[in-house]
């Protein structure tokens, strides 16, 4: 709660204008009944006309006033709640998306969208009745009472009998309907799980004939957040006719027994009819008060909702006084060292990544290959501090990453992930993502290196084209290739392409790593492939094996030292590329006669079986 509060300090001069517009338009209602009095005991039931006109015309002053002061109060508390909520969901916004991956896996995705929207308009609504209802029932409610008094105190007793069977009815709703608002808001994630996920993966599930399933699937959690609604719904709808029918029961009570005070002269009929309304005053004021402790507990299970996220810790922060890569003393800029390097994901009993050890320098190529699940996307990760190591070291120019703050680390990285996230826009906006001011000659330089240049131009209005949300219009070569471009915009220090060249074709790949290594040149280029095509020219490759480095070297290196490496390569090359790799050097796994030219694994790696 604490975390949401802090959000409504600013606004305390609104609350407190509010309060003195609610005031004025409770005096105003409460003036009222007086003037009715007056008229009928004064006016009406002596014959004088122009005593009740000249009272009249004062009644309708002050209801005038009344609505204007409603009209300003219910204006402002408005106001208030939607600012509120508004910096509650700028700073949701920002919390989450300054998040790391850890913080990511915590909260699902569906979650974060339901507390940003529907938990946010339930505080909304809540906040601005708060304002409304909970400041104005209180000052009517005692003056109600006071003026209540005032007019008939033997009737007073009636109020209390109507309060009490209030009570009775409200108590009952609430001990019903509270828990289940918690359950509300969860049946809620739920049903926006599943209709985020089946959105996302709409083709698999045509593909595969399985509507049905998902239909039923939907409808169970469906049908569960509609039984929900259905409970709570049920107990609000008995609860209002319960309440009217005490209304109305005690407004028989008060004309029972004041007519009989009248019939005994101790009452006039205008009195009676005052303290009628004042009675009225008070129950509504109670029923206010308690209908905002029924919607109370469902903003203050949204308002914790939200809290949670905002008062999760980063498990990745900036040092308090971060090192600038500009204080570095690199000749050159992008090198990229792990030093015995070991990473364990949060709560795994084992680790991941195990006694990584290599370096990248500016102006090479590493190239990173294993089997799947081998921990290569995971490896080039920590470069940028999406995850932190568990032991050991990642340097970039010469300086640990730790060190340094995120926005600079990752302003020298060009990253492009394995799944090409496009954004709702054109195809510049999605390239000039990374640097906002990059001019039209420079997003075509990208363009033609990462080889869209060509279907981009069959594009009816070129980079100006729009993208659809998600990239749907594009297809997945295409969004590969827009997202490699949005990288070498950038131009920076460091390229990491994680396994992004999957989706192209070999003469498109092949023509993209030509183009960028002359582009990239004097910048690393740390490439994540499963394709060993794809790598064929890299400088170094590292195999990873069950989250070691199994082998590094060049790909004629590690055809003749690598069983790993061999294993990917015979089943992916013909034996003619094999045996082109090896030749001159006796190195081809195909041609090696049994019990020759065996390699010969150095002092370490005996169990590994693969040089380094």
């Amino acid at each position: 709660m604490k975390y949401t509060l802090r959000y409504y300090v600013k606004y305390i001069p609104f609350v407190f204008l509010v309060m003195a517009f609610l005031f004025s338009q409770a005096m105003c209602e409460l003036a009222l009944p007086g003037y009715m009095s007056d008229i009928i005991d004064n006016g009406i039931v002596k014959g004088d006309l122009s005593y009740v006109k000249d009272k009249g015309t004062i009644m309708i002053a002050v209801s005038a006033c009344s609505m204007m002061c409603s009209i300003a109060g219910s204006l402002f508390a408005a106001l208030s709640a939607a600012r509120i909520c508004r910096n509650i969901r700028s700073a949701l916004f920002s919390r989450v998306v300054g998040f790391s991956a850890t913080e990511m896996n915590r909260f699902s995705t569906a979650s974060l969208i339901t507390r940003s929207t529907n938990d946010i308009q339930t505080i909304q609504q809540t906040t601005t009745m708060l304002m409304r209802m909970a400041l104005f029932a209180p000052i009517m409610g005692i003056g109600a009472v006071y003026k209540a008094l005032n007019t008939s105190v033997p009737l007073s007793w009636t109020i209390g009998v109507a309060l009490a069977a209030i009570v009775c009815v409200m108590g009952i709703a609430f001990f019903m309907v509270l828990p289940k608002f918690k359950v509300l808001q969860s049946k809620l994630d739920r049903l926006n799980l599943i209709m985020k996920e089946r959105l996302e993966g709409i083709l698999v599930i045509r593909a595969f004939t399985t509507e049905k399933q998902e239909e039923i699937r939907f409808d169970k959690a469906n049908i569960e957040l509609r039984d929900i609604n259905i409970f709570i719904n049920r107990a609000m709808s008995f609860m209002m006719p319960a309440l009217m029918f005490v209304m109305n029961g005690v407004s028989i009570l008060i004309v029972w027994a004041g007519a009989q005070l009248i019939e005994a002269e101790k009452l006039m009929i205008g009195d009676m009819l005052a303290y009628l309304q004042y009675a009225m005053h008070v129950i509504m004021s109670f029923l206010f008060v308690t209908a905002m402790f029924i919607m109370l507990p469902r903003a203050i299970v949204s308002a914790q909702r939200i809290g949670e996220v905002l008062g999760t810790k980063n498990s990745i922060e900036d040092p308090g006084d971060p090192v600038r890569f500009d204080d570095a003393k690199q000749p050159q800029k992008g090198r990229v060292e792990f030093r015995n390097v070991d990473f364990a994901y949060p709560g795994a009993e084992a680790n991941t990544l195990s006694d990584i050890d290599f370096t990248s320098e500016p102006g090479k190529t590493t190239a990173i290959i294993g089997g799947t699940g081998s921990g290569k996307s995971t490896m080039i990760q920590l470069i940028p501090r999406f995850y932190d190591v568990t032991d050991g070291q990642v340097l970039v120019d010469g300086i640990d990453v730790r060190d340094a703050s995120q926005e600079e680390l990752r302003s020298r990285i060009g990253f492009v992930p394995q799944k090409g996230n496009l954004f709702s826009g054109t195809i510049a906006d999605n390239l000039r993502y990374g640097k906002e001011d990059a001019e039209l000659e420079e997003l075509e330089e990208a363009v033609r290196v990462a080889q869209a240049e060509d279907f981009i131009a069959e594009k009816d209005k070129g980079l100006q084209e729009p993208i659809a949300q998600g990239g749907t219009n594009v297809s997945g070569g295409q969004k590969q290739r827009i997202s490699i471009a949005r990288a070498l915009v950038r131009k920076p220090d460091i390229y990491i392409f994680d396994d992004s060249f999957s989706a192209l074709d070999f003469r498109t790949d092949k023509a993209l790593r030509k183009a960028l290594k002359e582009y990239a040149k004097g910048s690393t280029v740390i490439i994540v492939a499963q394709r060993i095509n794809t790598i064929l020219d890299a400088d170094r490759i590292l195999v990873l094996n069950e989250g070691r480095i199994v082998g590094s070297g060049t790909h004629r290196e590690l055809l003749g030292s690598c069983e790993v490496y061999q294993e990917i390569a015979r089943s992916q090359l013909s034996d003619e590329e094999l045996a082109a790799a090896g030749a001159g050097e006796n190195e081809s796994v195909t041609a090696a006669p049994a019990g020759e030219n065996e390699p010969v694994a150095p002092a370490g790696d005996e169990e590994r079986g693969c040089g380094q």
